[in-house]
Parts: C-alpha cells; sequence; structure tokens
C-alpha cells in the first residue's frame, strides 16, 4: 500500500479513536468513595502498677469524651492521625464519645 493510501485508510480510523475515546471514558461509572475507617479503641492488659494504657485509632481530630466502669472518664484530645493515647487509668470497660458516635473499647 503506497503512502497516500495508508493515509486516506487510516486517517479516518485514528480521527475517530480520538472521538471514541472520551465517550468511552464517560460511559464508565464512577468508583465508589473510599470508606471511612472505622473507630476503634482497646485497653493493654494489665500492668505491674495494677493500671491499664487506653488507645485508639480511627477517630475524627478534635475532643472526645472516654468513660470507663471504673469511674474513670474525662476529655481527651483526638490527634491529626485520628489516634489517643491515655496511660494509667484503673482497669474496666471504656467507650470513647465523639459527636453522635458511641465506640466500645475492647481488651
Amino acid at each position: 500500500m503506497n503512502r497516500r493510501t495508508r493515509l486516506l485508510v487510516l486517517g479516518p480510523l485514528v480521527a475517530a479513536s480520538f472521538v471514541a475515546a472520551p465517550a468511552a471514558l464517560a460511559a464508565v461509572p464512577d468508583a465508589p468513595p473510599a470508606a471511612v475507617p472505622a473507630a476503634s479503641c482497646s485497653t493493654s492488659g494489665v500492668l505491674e502498677n495494677g493500671k491499664v494504657h487506653l488507645s485508639g485509632g480511627g477517630f475524627t481530630p478534635g475532643p472526645a469524651y472516654v468513660y470507663g466502669s471504673a469511674g474513670f472518664g474525662g476529655t481527651v484530645e483526638i490527634a491529626q492521625n485520628g489516634g489517643f493515647q491515655v496511660m494509667n487509668v484503673p482497669p474496666g470497660q471504656y467507650s470513647v464519645r465523639q459527636g453522635g458516635e458511641l465506640t466500645q473499647c475492647s481488651g
């Protein structure tokens, strides 16, 4: 096939691909948004001093309220990475409330 014939045959095919590509991309459905990580918290095992460490992650930065079955409770500041730590608290069952969400701690 000579050069002129090639241009006459391939030119419209190349042009059609440029027109079809955006239409094909528009037909692809959007991916679902990434899931927000679920907040969680846990207590360490009982330490030599009879206390535990409470830590968590996946929270929204800002204040949250921690309360426990042993009477300990208070406000904690959630760091920019979504985590927190409270050292040397009495052993017990703990929960963290932030906004309308209540997270039960394990451990």
